[in-house]
């Protein structure tokens, strides 16, 4: 059986790519990062792979295109079903993807509403940013992993998420740590991982991008 051709279109600094490669370096599998210009000019790779939303990451196997970072990371699972990042109850699964949806809808968007403020940034967005990181220490629970004692699917969703965390601090002025310790630790712990650490990039070079970004987007 010929090896799988496994490739990714990739930005760097995505969160959401680095979920993919994460669960791909989870699986042991080798891939391909074809990183894509979102600023200089799409490649029409990515324009015919992601006709609909035009965005990163696409997972292409054998050349059949993946688009949604949830959805790729439940693909990589169920095709290569060695070391699940899922639990093997029906029940855990759907606890598991509760979650996943939960940070989908709401942790992004809540650190956009801090990084993208002009002057002085709302006391409400902060107030949210760290409700929603409270609710999720408070599923973490004394827990080292979502899941239990095991890396899996809703670490792998929300780890490259904290990647923007530091940027999230500078501007906003206020610190995850002090808010939320347990989660602090958790994140640590993740970063740790041989998985995640070559997929997340530094934090530091995040908020230089994010302050670069501003001034892209005429906030600065």
């Amino acid at each position: 059986m010929s090896k799988a051709k496994l490739v990714i279109l990739d930005c760097w600094v995505s969160p959401f790519c680095m979920r993919v490669k994460i669960a791909l370096n989870e699986k042991g599998l080798e891939y391909e990062a074809q990183a894509e210009d979102l600023f200089g000019g799409k490649s029409e790779l990515l324009l015919s792979s992601n006709p609909i939303y035009k965005k990163v990451p696409v997972f292409l196997h054998d050349g059949k295109p993946l688009c949604e970072s949830t959805i790729i990371v439940n693909y990589i699972d169920e095709t290569w079903s060695s070391l699940p990042l899922l639990p093997p109850c029906s029940y855990g699964r759907a606890q598991a993807r509760f979650w996943a949806d939960f940070i989908d809808k709401k942790v992004f968007d809540a650190c956009g509403n801090i990084w993208r403020s002009k002057g002085e940034v709302p006391v409400e967005a902060k107030k949210e940013f760290i409700e929603i990181l409270k609710q999720l220490e408070e599923a973490l629970g004394d827990k080292d992993y979502f899941i239990g004692t095991t890396f899996g699917f809703v670490d792998i969703i929300l780890i490259p998420l904290t990647s923007w965390f530091f940027a999230v601090e500078k501007i906003g002025g206020l610190t995850v740590e002090a808010e939320c310790p347990k989660l602090s630790n958790w994140m640590k712990r993740c970063l740790q991982r041989e998985s995640v650490a070559k997929a997340v990039p530094p934090p530091e070079k995040v908020y230089e991008f994010v302050l670069m970004f501003r001034k892209m987007l005429g906030i600065d």
